[in-house]
């Protein structure tokens, strides 16, 4: 743990002193700064998830000036995720061809209530939100809820359990006006999370609040899972 804690020590006086950059320097940085360590204190040795904190001006207590949405990377995430849908009937064969990995109704809630959470995105029919609903004090503050507005609640399951498994990420901004999300992994090309990081900042921009006043996008950060973040110019 101390070996860990003089690696971060490390990594953030090495990167404290960078000064804001464009996308690409600061990923640049990100993806060379793990080598330039030490090798007594190089302690990662998985590809680190690579995320974009973005600090909005809106006021969350306020309804209209929620920014939510999902996007679907044009380089995926590098990870192949866990579909969850809730369904029966014709759609759950529909679910199964499309390639979501459980796929029930009461059966899956009740394991959820008893701890079950070996998943990463829940869908659901309209149908089935009478099962669902209950649940939301327990996938909520996980981001797991399934939403109309996120595509999560939808007749289309093909559509969206493709989409999932393609890449698409959801976000919604937080009690401190900050959106985190995931845009790829440290393994993949600059141009890869440059195009991603891009993507996704064009459709935060795009979700402002008519409601927003001043400055919108206030400050960008690239981080990794075990790797300080930089700060990217505005």
């Amino acid at each position: 743990m101390a070996r860990q804690s003089k690696r971060i020590r490390h990594l953030t006086q090495v990167l404290e002193a960078v000064p804001p950059s464009d996308l690409a320097t600061a990923i640049a940085v990100l993806q060379k700064v793990e080598s330039g360590l030490p090798e007594k204190i190089r302690k990662c040795k998985f590809d680190q998830t690579v995320a974009i904190a973005v600090r909005l001006g809106v006021d969350p207590k306020q309804a209209d000036q929620i920014v939510r949405g999902s996007i679907v990377l044009p380089h995926g995430i590098g990870k192949t995720q866990r579909i969850l849908v809730f369904t029966q009937g014709d759609n759950a064969a529909i679910a199964t061809a499309a390639g979501a990995d459980f796929i029930g109704g009461k059966d899956l809630a009740d394991k959820i209530k008893a701890g079950w959470m070996d998943f990463d995105v829940a869908i659901a029919t309209p149908d089935m939100m009478g099962v669902v609903g209950p649940l939301g004090k327990i996938l909520g503050p996980r981001g797991l809820m399934p939403s109309p507005r996120a595509g999560t609640v939808t007749q289309d399951v093909a559509s969206a359990v493709r989409e999932y498994k393609a890449g698409k990420v959801e976000f919604r901004v937080d009690s401190g006006g900050n959106v985190h999300c995931v845009v790829g992994r440290l393994s993949f090309s600059q141009e890869n999370l440059v195009e991603n990081a891009e993507a996704l900042l064009k459709y935060i921009r795009s979700l402002k609040p008519s409601t927003s006043k001043g400055q919108y996008i206030r400050n960008v950060a690239i981080g990794a899972t075990m790797t300080p973040s930089i700060t990217v110019a505005v």
